[in-house]
């Protein structure tokens, strides 16, 4: 990725309803979340203090989708029992034409940056599918590591977490 392209986070708004619905059909979106059902237009009408709902965009143009969850919070209670001091992060990029790019990466680093900028935040969590062996591969090269295989409603995934300790380290090391 050039220097010329930036990618910047901003907060997902009802404005952005039709755009998500339509990265919702696209193939990568539903590989990597096929029976979910977002409610947008309910979701994005809400700000939970435990939620973050971001697009990502290039040069200002909207590439990709990150929620942030704070999973101890959540309302839904979908990570189930689990410690406070934890994120969980969900990632896409919504635009075919992006893919293979890098773009994934820095969202994630943004992403992964802004978890960890609450001193509080011990570790990330992560849940892709089981069956997205590329997923896997991408997340293991951010630093996470896998903890279990684990059934979230009709999903059988891989539950992954990164630390901050570890995530520091590979900070210190990146120019």
């Amino acid at each position: 990725m050039s220097e010329s392209n930036t990618i910047a986070l901003r907060p997902a708004t009802l404005a952005d309803v039709s755009l998500l619905r339509r990265w919702d059909e696209q193939p990568q979106v539903i590989a990597a979340d096929p029976n979910d059902d977002w409610e947008w237009e309910v979701e994005l009408a809400r700000t939970p203090t435990w939620r973050e709902q971001l697009i990502a965009e290039l040069d200002g143009r909207p590439i990709g989708f990150i929620q942030i969850i704070d999973p101890a919070q959540e309302d839904s209670h979908y990570w189930g029992d689990v410690p406070a001091n934890l994120r969980a992060i969900d990632i896409w990029i919504g635009e075919p034409t992006e893919l293979g790019k890098g773009y994934g990466t820095t969202m994630m680093r943004l992403a992964l940056a802004r978890c960890f900028a609450d001193p509080q935040v011990t570790a990330v969590l992560i849940d892709p599918l089981t069956s997205n062996t590329r997923a896997h591969r991408f997340y293991q090269r951010l630093g996470f590591k896998f903890l279990e295989h684990r059934r979230f409603g009709d999903d059988d995934c891989s539950v992954y977490r990164l630390d901050r300790a570890t995530w520091s380290e590979i900070n210190a090391q990146s120019p």
